[in-house]
């Protein structure tokens, strides 16, 4: 592992963090995460040649007492428990929220959220010094000190931003983008001044958190999305409101979680966007800190999600995206396999191309009000 002040940092070369406990592991037959996700992106890449050894890097499991950092010892020694026997019993259920409300029991339960945590986690110490990287298998935002919570057991964004203040960085960004509120990283930083929170998502969306006017502590700024919202409206909002925020807290770090789920073929969103606004979101970041690293989290079409943050990759790295894939890029998406009703009859970009179509259409009233809303208070003030 490259030390902090290396030649990966100094040089700012982007750093991929993956882990083949992906492709093996699912949330179960009927599970919205049952689909590949991150093993999508990674054969995506790999196939286009945007993969050298250099740039990979492999996720380790975090420790015990790396995850304590935030994390109960009571609720990490239930979910090793609960791996190893898949018997929860009345605590794990009603208190840590394991095998109920979408946080199913599976083989993994522990070892997986584990890599994804250490895979952020190094992200953090690789970028110390400066530098990119991109953890696709991170983003578990919800996650809670005691309990999962939707979808997610471990909340490896909390993490990530933790190593960095523990770095000595006291300024820090989390921008959220997926379609569901980030209110696990919210509430964590509620009394935080130096970290400033952003959550874009869809308005009255689980976990029904978010509210323009919420301010948690004060250095919190929410923008609940009308449904259908469109990559005109998306944009305005990240030119007029979220960059301007950003820059007036002149941060040290930025962290990213680029959910896939507010794309408009995902299953558990109303939103419209193209993946065009997450890219132009990745590329607006790059200058505004010396440090830069984006996750995945949610996202639940295995096609929408593998090309968006294979597209993050390419925008990361300034690769210029092909019109039409090669073959073997092509292989990877004609692989896949998708029980919900978009999958029957798949169009036929989804094969052949990363880049979506825009989506553009009319900005809606709602848009530069939460715009004007977002910059009454500054958060640096």
């Amino acid at each position: 592992m490259p030390a902090p002040g290396s030649r990966d940092a100094a040089t700012r070369r982007p750093i991929y963090i993956g882990s083949e406990i992906y492709r093996h592991s699912s949330y179960g037959p009927k599970h919205p995460l049952a689909v590949p996700r991150v093993s999508v992106c990674t054969d995506l890449c790999q196939a286009l040649g945007w993969l050298p050894d250099a740039a990979w890097r492999e996720a380790p499991m975090a420790s015990d007492a790396e995850l304590a950092r935030f994390h109960t010892p009571d609720y990490i020694a239930a979910l090793r428990r609960v791996e190893a026997t898949r018997h929860p019993n009345e605590t794990d259920r009603s208190r840590h929220r394991l095998g109920v409300e979408g946080n199913p029991i599976y083989p993994e339960m522990f070892r997986r959220p584990a890599t994804s945590a250490g895979g952020v986690l190094l992200a953090a110490r690789l970028t110390a010094a400066g530098g990119i990287a991109h953890c696709p298998g991170g983003g578990t935002h919800h996650g809670r000190p005691d309990r999962a919570a939707g979808f997610c057991f471990l909340n490896d964004p909390v993490l990530g931003l933790l190593a960095w203040r523990d770095q000595g960085l006291a300024r820090l960004v989390y921008l959220d983008i997926d379609a569901h509120h980030g209110d696990g990283v919210q509430d964590a930083f509620h009394d935080d001044p130096d970290v400033l929170t952003i959550s874009l998502h869809e308005a009255g969306r689980w976990p029904h958190t978010g509210a323009a006017t919420d301010r948690a502590g004060g250095a919190a700024r929410n923008f609940p999305l009308p449904a259908g919202c469109n990559d005109t409206e998306f944009r305005t909002l990240i030119e007029t409101a979220v960059l301007p925020l950003i820059r007036a807290h002149q941060p040290e770090a930025i962290l990213l979680q680029a959910g896939a789920d507010a794309l408009e073929e995902d299953p558990l969103a109303r939103l419209s966007l193209s993946n065009n606004a997450h890219c132009a979101v990745v590329a607006a970041l790059r200058p505004l800190a010396p440090r830069l690293v984006v996750l995945g989290g949610g996202g639940y079409n295995p096609w929408s999600v593998g090309r968006c943050w294979a597209a993050i990759w390419a925008t990361l790295n300034d690769l210029p995206i092909p019109p039409t894939l090669p073959p073997a890029a092509e292989a990877v998406l004609r692989s896949l396999h998708f029980d919900r009703a978009a999958g029957r009859n798949p169009p036929a970009h989804w094969f052949t191309t990363l880049r979506d179509p825009p989506r553009e259409g009319p900005v809606r009233d709602a848009i530069p009000r939460l715009a004007a809303d977002a910059l009454k208070e500054s958060p640096s003030a």
